[in-house]
């Protein structure tokens, strides 16, 4: 294989794979990135096995077609130091050797044919979905969705789809992320994605997609890239049942002020009490070191008697950072009992600390 390639294009597709490549173990093939043309595109691959990149060009000139391998972070290194200007790229002798003018570079390669093979679009059935609502829905949840937890399923978020509705979810176990779309769908689908490939989707997609899947593969299809990842398997909790069902208590909250009292409260502690009050809401640090916030805001929220509600403020500024209104809504009953912060088609149940 030889080619020739405008640096910063080239350094922009192996920006992308970097994620893709495993880190641990240099010696692996799935340290490499697999470059190969067929005369006209260039084709770019990454893949740790879990998950995988696909990403095509034809901003190039190929002088022989062929395909090679080449450890993805040295080679992106290599390119970062070089000029603005057309690289050569070329297989000699089972190396990867990359010119510009007086400079020369030589990488060891792997064969060509041992590289992973990825999974395929042909005849395998399409989720209907703007992409748009996707990435957004996606988006919201994130935050929500867990890491390392022993019970596999709760490191990814499901996509629920039903006849008549598309959910979004993510949990935790201490809080849990929904987002809700009113749909129509000739069939039913319920899969698990892993938090770094819905991570990995919202940096590399906008909109203009085709999505696939099969038993193991949830896969994206755009102009120029082809994106994979293996599904988690499992069973996710029934989220339906946490959702409380009515609320005894409900107030419109003012986004904006509440981060700005939270925040301050979060210079000591990230745990608070919140103590609704007639006419306005109490912020208050809880801390057992002998040092205390406090402040409050006025609003006007029509409860009876003083209610307290004890929470950690990650979940409240997570939930506040998705949102694009300047209002939200909490639906409450008793303070040692799951509440709702909502805005919209996006909710979030967060259960309260015990105090």
């Amino acid at each position: 294989m030889k080619i020739t390639i405008d640096k910063s294009i080239l350094e922009n597709i192996l920006l992308h794979l970097q994620p893709f490549l495993e880190k641990k173990d240099t010696s692996q093939i799935t340290s490499h990135i697999l470059l190969s043309t067929d005369g006209r595109t260039l084709s770019a691959k990454a893949t740790d096995y879990e998950i995988g990149l696909t990403i095509q060009t034809n901003s190039l000139t190929v002088i022989e077609p062929g395909s090679v391998t080449a450890n993805g972070k040295k080679l992106l290194d290599i390119i970062r130091i070089l000029k603005d200007e057309e690289i050569e790229i070329e297989l000699l002798k089972e190396n990867l050797h990359i010119r510009q003018k007086r400079s020369n570079f030589k990488l060891p390669t792997y064969k060509s044919s041992e590289f992973p093979a990825f999974p395929i679009t042909d005849q395998k059935p399409k989720i209907e979905i703007n992409s748009q609502i996707l990435i957004e829905s996606l988006k919201k949840i994130t935050p929500a969705t867990d890491t390392n937890n022993p019970k596999f399923e709760l490191n990814g978020a499901l996509i629920d789809i039903k006849n008549n509705q598309i959910n979004f979810v993510s949990t935790d176990t201490r809080r849990l992320a929904l987002v809700h779309i009113d749909s129509q769908n000739d069939h039913e689908l319920s899969i698990i994605v892993p938090k770094k490939a819905i991570i990995e989707i919202q940096k590399l997609f906008s909109n203009n997609i085709e999505i696939y899947y099969d038993n193991t593969h949830l896969i994206i299809k755009s102009e120029d890239s082809l994106f994979f990842t293996k599904l988690i398997n499992g069973k996710f909790p029934d989220y339906t049942r946490i959702i409380p069902k009515e609320s005894s208590r409900t107030i419109t909250l003012p986004k904006a002020t509440i981060i700005t009292a939270i925040k301050q409260i979060t210079t000591i502690s990230n745990d608070l009490k919140l103590t609704f009050q007639n006419d306005s809401i109490l912020f208050e640090s809880l801390s057992d070191d002998n040092i205390e916030a406090k402040t409050a805001v006025e609003i006007e929220n029509g409860f009876d008697s003083p209610f307290i509600l004890a929470i950690n403020s990650r979940y409240i500024l997570d939930f506040l950072g998705q949102i694009s209104g300047n209002e939200f809504t909490l639906e409450a009953n008793e303070s040692n009992q799951p509440f709702v912060i909502k805005e919209g088609n996006f909710k979030t149940i967060v259960m309260p600390i015990v105090i």
